[in-house]
């Protein structure tokens, strides 16, 4: 079956610039199509599998093209709509970020290429597990294991694909499977206790999307499960929308060394003191002016 959505984004938004704005593009089960310029994504709605194409039309407005074994129902167009505006991050307002930016020259670019929104997961949960999948690791083992949950653990779309797999699925797994299957590694007992909590009922990481708490508190529980250091603790902020930290790692330190202090490697509390005055959105303004060559020159993904 073969069904098409449409829906109106807000003025400030580009496909583009969010689905490139990190690596989470490439990670089962998004994947990205040139031509037309489309992200797709596989998931469970309901008992139904369906993958859907996002597709930016000339006026401006997004074409999700479904695909499913199953005619969808009206409720699950409206649950598809809401995953579509919550992975493009459309209902979050940047007017205040803008603003900010606009007032530095050198820093224009960023609205002017409508840069900022980072595409996040379908759930929190899929994003928490992703985040650990990238510590301590290069980027093709982090889209190794990603795969191997949603080819091994994760059903089959209409069109083939593996959807990111329940907790109820992945905590039905031994530690050994998740280690060897998957090729997790010592992730692998971080991914099965996360998952017991979050299946059990114990956690409901869902509710950190929406959370009133400050964030030094949320980065507080965070960094107390197990594999989440400082630098996942930061990335899981920003992908709920919170941006006080930088969240610092090899790559990125890398590249401000290059930007800033032609490859000379300074402290972190340097990195941070650059920062301070940008408060709120510091974490997005490090995040894009170390990635800003990728708005300029092709897209490394």
């Amino acid at each position: 079956m073969v069904a098409k959505i449409l829906i109106s984004p807000p003025g400030d938004f580009s496909l583009r610039a969010v689905v490139y704005s990190h690596g989470w593009c490439m990670l089962q089960p998004f994947s990205v199509k040139q031509k037309p310029f489309s992200l797709l994504y596989s998931a469970n709605i309901g008992v139904n599998p369906v993958d859907f194409e996002i597709t930016e039309n000339p006026d401006r407005t997004l074409s999700v093209l479904i695909r499913s074994f199953h005619r969808l129902s009206a409720q699950q167009r409206r649950e598809i709509t809401g995953i579509v505006r919550t992975m493009l991050r459309m209902d979050e307002s940047f007017d205040s970020f803008y603003t900010m930016m606009s007032k530095e020259t050198r820093l224009r670019w960023i609205k002017n290429t409508q840069a900022g929104r980072m595409l996040r997961c379908r759930t929190f949960f899929e994003d928490m597990i992703k985040v650990i999948c990238t510590t301590n690791c290069s980027w093709a083992l982090t889209t190794r294991i990603v795969s191997n949950l949603c080819s091994i653990l994760g059903g089959k779309t209409p069109a083939g694909n593996g959807v990111f797999p329940s907790p109820e699925i992945i905590a039905a797994q031994t530690e050994s499977f998740v280690r060897k299957e998957i090729r997790a590694g010592y992730r692998a007992p971080y991914i099965i206790e996360l998952t017991d909590m979050v299946a059990s009922g114990k956690v409901d990481v869902e509710q950190f999307r929406n959370s009133a708490r400050p964030t030094d508190e949320l980065y507080r529980e965070f960094i107390s499960l197990k594999g989440v250091g400082p630098y996942a603790a930061e990335s899981l902020l920003k992908l709920i929308g919170r941006y006080d930290h930088l969240a610092l790692d090899s790559w990125v330190r890398k590249k401000y060394y290059a930007l800033y202090h032609n490859g000379r490697q300074v402290s972190d509390k340097t990195i941070v003191k650059r920062y301070r005055k940008y408060k709120e959105w510091a974490g997005l303004l490090f995040w894009l002016e170390m990635t800003q060559h990728w708005y300029g020159e092709k897209f490394p993904f």
